[in-house]
């Protein structure tokens, strides 16, 4: 049994509320995928308050970009504690507006404290290197500066941690930041934004540092052309990317893009299939199938294949699909129609390509405008050019290899190189998949799924997925521009490479 779209409506704006946040008045509609009903309406800015927003991110910046990067940590140290706080507010928002169940929720905003704690010790950490000058009484290094004005196009899946990723990290790197989110999650946007407000105020850091922006797609397209934008981080689809990247590069500015992934898993014969099993459920199901780390292709040894979906297909039955609020549930709703529509026409193509449909892809009945499915998964002859392209929807092929070789090929014969694991009790197998000729993925793991990465580690791919890297690691750099630096102590001028010039 849903919950009533008066009952979301309520829950919506007591977190928003609890949040400090007021949904500006206007007419356009919040639609929750639970039941598919509108449960709010907002005003959305045009052009001109998109302009405003830029320019005084470019204000604030002149004065933020010299501020000491440990004071700059204050102000992300508070926002993380801030998070903590309204850590269950944000969860219900993500929930109504997305479909996540809730411990994926919570989890989501865990993920932005924990990027917030990792940019504080960041804030005194960034480094630059000194290297070895030919010249003597010469010393030469690098530095790094902060880049100026950073916009950040986020997605409907990860509606706050994606943002977090960028924001905390820019902020520490002496940044400021104007946030274009989907138009699907504008009540989690703003409660975002309140917090962050709270915590510039708190901490005397200057107003202009981040600016949210809930403009349409036409309005927002400022913040690609514009000048005083210096990085565009986008996250979304590989059509988005394409879009994106030559329009920023026509104007000399840097993209940090996050695109489509159309990941897979190699099971070997010497697989844990038990474990193999929770990996590949949870990677393939999760969220609905709405990740772009999702697990969406599974490369299955011949030895094991009807072993492997023995256990999994009953699994995959048994799946619990409903409202996200219920501690039982583990698959919520499809965004919405156009997403069920896509993974309907993608089951069909699967199909007429000789695929068998082993479980799923139904709509489940008594869901009135919302749209839930069970989980799917299809067995294919070959990789077509369907299993090629990404379906953001929770359906996964499966294909059979014969050897470790034949595999790796099969998993890298997509246009998409983002997230990707090997399930084999093979030390030699694990560390081929993971060498230069095993994966190409940016993410490769051993014996867990395609999702769940860790803020700790850089997140991106390769190939289609855009190249682009966040959270952890060295991806601060992406935020700054360094500079080479050579200073002569000496009372002498040599030149480099022994050229004279007298």
């Amino acid at each position: 049994m849903l919950p009533t779209t008066t009952d979301l409506s309520v829950t919506a704006a007591r977190a928003l509320l609890a949040c400090g946040a007021i949904a500006p008045d206007g007419t356009s509609p919040v639609i929750t995928p639970i039941t598919g009903d509108v449960i709010a309406t907002i005003g959305r800015p045009g052009r001109a308050e998109v302009t405003a927003a830029i320019e005084e991110a470019r204000g604030a910046f002149t004065m933020w970009r010299t501020t000491p990067a440990p004071v700059r940590g204050t102000l992300v140290k508070r926002f993380g504690q801030l998070l903590d706080q309204h850590k269950a507010d944000l969860a219900q928002l993500i929930t109504l507006e997305v479909g996540k169940i809730g411990s994926e929720a919570l989890g989501e905003v865990q993920e932005m404290i924990d990027i917030c704690d990792y940019a504080v010790g960041l804030s005194r950490s960034m480094a630059g290197r000194t290297l070895p000058s030919e010249r003597p009484g010469h010393r030469l290094f690098e530095t790094w500066h902060p880049r100026g004005v950073v916009a950040v196009i986020s997605a409907f899946n990860f509606p706050a941690a994606v943002w977090a990723w960028n924001t905390a990290v820019a902020l520490v790197c002496g940044d400021t930041v104007v946030w274009k989110p989907s138009e699907l999650t504008p009540l989690t946007s703003l409660a975002c934004a309140a917090i962050l407000d709270r915590a510039i105020a708190e901490t005397g850091a200057p107003g202009g540092v981040h600016r949210l922006v809930l403009a349409e797609r036409a309005d927002a397209d400022a913040l690609l052309d514009d000048p005083r934008v210096a990085l565009v981080s986008a996250t979304g689809s590989e059509r988005m990317g394409r879009e994106i990247g030559p329009r920023v590069a026509a104007r000399f500015g840097a993209t940090l893009l996050e695109l489509g992934g159309n990941n897979a898993a190699v099971v070997a014969p010497s697989a844990d299939l038990d474990l193999a099993v929770r990996g590949i459920t949870f990677s393939a199901a999760g969220t609905a199938g709405q990740r772009c780390t999702t697990m969406r292709r599974l490369i299955v040894h011949e030895s094991v294949i009807d072993d492997l979906l023995a256990r999994l297909v009953p699994v995959f039955e048994n799946l619990r699909i409903g409202d996200p609020s219920d501690p039982s549930v583990l698959v919520g709703p499809l965004i919405n129609e156009a997403a069920y529509q896509r993974m309907q026409a993608a089951l069909a193509s699967a199909v007429a390509d000789g695929g068998t449909v082993l479980v799923g892809g139904d709509r489940r009945p008594s869901t009135g405008a919302a749209y839930y499915v069970r989980p799917a998964i299809v067995r294919m002859p070959a990789q077509t050019d369907i299993v090629r392209r990404e379906t953001f929807a929770p359906l996964l092929y499966v294909l059979t290899y014969r050897s470790v070789k034949e595999a790796i090929a099969v998993h890298n014969d997509v246009p998409q190189g983002l997230s990707s694991s090997i399930f084999t009790l093979d030390q030699r197998e694990a560390e081929i998949f993971l060498s230069a000729a095993g994966s190409d993925c940016g993410i490769a793991n051993v014996n867990i799924g395609t999702s769940g990465a860790e803020i700790g580690g850089a997140f991106g791919g390769e190939k289609s997925t855009g190249g682009g890297r966040e959270s952890g690691s060295d991806a601060w750099r992406a935020y700054m521009r360094r500079a080479t630096n050579t200073v002569n102590y000496s009372t002498e001028l040599p030149l480099a490479q022994g050229v004279t010039f007298a």
